[in-house]
């Protein structure tokens, strides 16, 4: 088998698992944030999610971009100089933690400037509380991604997506039975990051995952931080990118509007769930290749890693792009209809996003995060800029515009500045025929202008699309035989025989 075949594998592995822990985390998450909408005020959920996004915010600098930066740099020197794994894994956790202290401190002090901004008071409390889970939250960040470093998924899935939002579920509901106060939500938040941290710190020591020994390199934590801080910025701008339509919709327009796109965008953004689902092991595996030299194996990776991606994403896209009408409906409800446009919108911008692979980690993987930095500054220019041109006339399919067209920026330039550095890019032959036969059946099916008002009435008609679309797929011969190698891999993995597919399989290869 080849290396291009066992890093797969390994990648494909490794996203089923992370992907599962992203469904039970989006579940039980939904359910507690549907419980503290229900048991507080709306003003209440207003304050929590201010507090908990001021936090968000705070992490960003806090971890100064070590938990994207830490999964490639562990691997790059366990590759090239084992010897200082050690050493780069303490350097980074002292440095996170005396960082998180200070921001902790400076939040404390700063509550009252910060409320202020958002003219809310209930905000001080709030952040003086949750300021203290600062600490926690970074180091638990780093303890996975370190793991990550490691080619390991299971701490990111047991703690963060399994353990923590089960925890944080069953605080939440305790709240509501025991007619607690609204304070007590924040110390109730910190309990749980507290928890959730020891609970990880304690497995890691348990299986002795790495040494925890006091050891600070100087020179080795200048580089991590140069490395790091562009990673960063990157964090600050997508986050920026995340909220600058929501936010001037509401500056533009009403809390309506607001709420009509936020029925929308959220769907949208599940479109890439494979994608980030794939991230995980991603830069670990491929680092390694890169460390030896082997650029021609890290590209016939990224491409059969692409096409993947690009035919799981599909059935999801579909749904959205070709009825979102029914989508919404079914979902949210009738009152919600009218974001329809933009749901169409937001999912052509964010499967053009996933379309293109993971081309800005693997700009990290290669060396070179400031072209993310720089890629993910003009795409927050247009979307600042667009927003602003276009929300006052169109509304919520406005911004829908702007934000697509800002993931169109961003990944035009992230592959541009990959293929010129590497070479690399997704586009195989055998990838390049399902996106064509995808782009014309979907622009047939569009060209219908079906007006579909029930999902029940949609799953149908998405399921001959589907299968007309995989046995295209077959008759163009676009399967590759690292795809038969994983089928087979899966086949052995579940202990049961697939001869029939097989015998499929072998006609069209």
């Amino acid at each position: 088998m080849s290396e291009t075949s066992q890093a797969l594998q390994k990648i494909a592995r490794g996203t089923g698992i992370v992907f599962a822990g992203i469904i039970i985390s989006m579940l039980f998450g939904f359910l507690s944030r549907t419980i503290i909408a229900r048991y507080f005020s709306a003003g209440e959920y207003g304050v929590f999610n201010l507090a908990l996004t001021v936090l968000s915010i705070a992490l960003v600098v806090v971890t100064l971009g070590f938990s994207n930066s830490l999964p490639r740099e562990i691997a790059f020197y366990k590759e090239r100089e084992p010897s200082r794994v050690r050493d780069l894994i303490s350097t980074a956790l002292i440095i996170v933690a005396v960082n998180s202290i200070i921001w902790t401190i400076v939040l404390i002090l700063e509550a009252e400037n910060i409320s202020q901004v958002f003219n809310e008071e209930r905000l001080v409390y709030a952040l003086k509380i949750v300021a203290f889970a600062l600490p926690f939250s970074a180091l638990t960040g780093m303890i996975i991604s370190i793991s990550q470093g490691f080619g390991r998924v299971r701490e990111k899935v047991y703690f963060q997506n399994i353990l923590y939002p089960i925890l944080w579920l069953i605080l939440v509901l305790s709240l509501a039975i025991f007619n607690l106060p609204f304070a007590s939500i924040f110390y109730v938040y910190l309990l749980a990051q507290s928890l959730k941290f020891f609970a990880l710190f304690f497995e890691v020591y348990r299986i002795k995952l790495f040494e925890l020994k006091f050891s600070f390199d100087l020179k080795l934590g200048k580089e991590l931080i140069i490395f790091s801080l562009p990673l960063m910025f990157v964090g600050i701008l997508n986050f920026l990118m995340t909220w600058t339509d929501t936010l001037m919709l509401g500056y533009y327009k009403s809390s309506k509007v607001v709420g009509l796109y936020n029925a929308a965008s959220p769907l949208a953004r599940l479109i890439p769930i494979f994608l980030n689902s794939a991230a995980f092991l991603y830069p670990p595996i491929v680092s390694r290749l890169y460390a030896q030299g082997k650029i021609n194996e890290m590209k016939r990776t990224y491409q059969i890693l692409t096409k993947w991606i690009f035919l799981l994403t599909l059935p999801i896209f579909s749904v959205m792009f070709l009825f979102p009408e029914a989508t919404i409906l079914f979902i949210f409800g009738e009152k919600y209809v009218s974001a329809a446009p933009a749901l169409q919108i937001l999912a052509l911008g964010f499967m053009f996003h996933t379309f293109l692979g993971l081309n800005g980690l693997t700009l990290v993987v290669i060396g070179q995060p400031k072209l993310n930095m720089i890629g993910d500054t003009f795409a927050v220019i247009s979307n600042v800029v667009l927003n602003v041109l276009l929300i006052p006339r169109y509304g919520i399919v406005g911004a829908a515009i702007a934000t697509a067209v800002s993931y169109f920026v961003a990944n035009v330039f992230r592959s541009f500045w990959l293929y010129q550095k590497t070479k690399i890019h997704p586009f195989s032959w055998n990838y390049v025929k399902p996106l064509v036969i995808s782009f014309v059946l979907l622009g047939l099916i569009q060209s219908l202008h079906l007006r579909v008002s029930s999902i029940w009435y949609a799953i149908p008609i998405l399921v001959v699309f589907l299968a007309v679309y995989f046995f295209l797929v077959l008759l163009s011969r676009s399967v590759d035989k690292e795809d038969v190698e994983l089928f087979l891999a899966i086949e052995r993995k579940l202990g049961i025989d697939l001869g029939i597919i097989k015998k499929i399989l072998k006609r069209f290869v």
